[in-house]
C-alpha cells in the first residue's frame, strides 16, 4: 500500500507549477483590485495561496483524468477499504487529500473558523467534485470519497484549530 501512497504522491507533484501558475494570476488580480479600490490589501496571501491548492486539487480529482474515461457512482459506504492495497491508497490519498484543504480555508475565510461551518465547507467542496467528476465521466462519485475528503477537512480544520491556539 506505501509504494502506492509514495507513487501518487510523487506524480501528484507535477500539479504544482500548473497551481502557482493560477495562484500568480490570481494574485497580481487582487492587488490590481485593491490598488484601484485603495485599499489594504489584507489577507491576500493566504487566499492565494487557498486558490493555489485548489487548482492542484481540480488537477488531481479532475484535469488530469481524459473526458469520458470512468462513468458510474458507488453509494455504498466503506465499499472501498479493504478490496486491495491499491483501494487503500485511494483512501488514505483522500484523507490527505483535503487536510491541507480544512487547514487553508479555516486560514483563508474567517466564516470557516468554526467547526460547523468547516465541515459544511468541505462537505459541499467534496459533493462539488464528485458530481462534476460524475458529469464530465472524469471520475466515479463515490460517497466513500465524500467522507474521507470530509475526514481530511476536518483533520485540516483541527490542525489550523490547534497551531493558533
Amino acid at each position: 500500500m506505501f509504494k502506492y501512497l509514495w507513487k501518487d504522491m510523487l506524480d501528484a507533484v507535477q500539479y504544482l507549477p500548473f497551481g502557482l501558475v493560477v495562484g500568480l494570476q490570481f494574485a497580481i488580480i487582487l492587488y490590481i483590485y485593491y490598488a484601484i479600490r485603495r485599499k489594504r490589501p489584507d489577507g491576500v496571501g493566504v487566499r492565494v495561496l487557498y486558490i493555489t491548492y485548489v487548482a492542484i486539487v481540480l488537477c488531481i480529482t479532475l484535469f488530469s483524468r481524459e473526458s469520458g474515461s470512468r462513468e458510474g457512482f458507488d453509494l455504498e459506504l466503506f465499499s472501498t477499504w479493504g478490496i486491495n492495497d491499491r483501494n487503500n491508497a485511494y483512501v488514505i490519498e483522500n484523507i490527505l487529500l483535503f487536510v491541507p484543504y480544512g487547514f487553508i480555508s479555516a486560514w483563508a475565510f474567517k466564516w470557516v473558523r468554526r467547526l460547523i461551518p468547516s465541515v459544511i465547507f468541505g462537505a459541499c467542496s467534496s459533493i462539488l467534485i464528485e458530481c462534476v467528476q460524475y458529469a464530465t465521466k472524469r471520475g466515479y462519485f463515490q460517497i466513500d470519497d465524500i467522507l474521507t475528503n470530509l475526514l481530511g477537512s476536518v483533520i485540516g480544520y483541527f490542525i489550523f484549530r490547534l497551531l493558533r491556539r
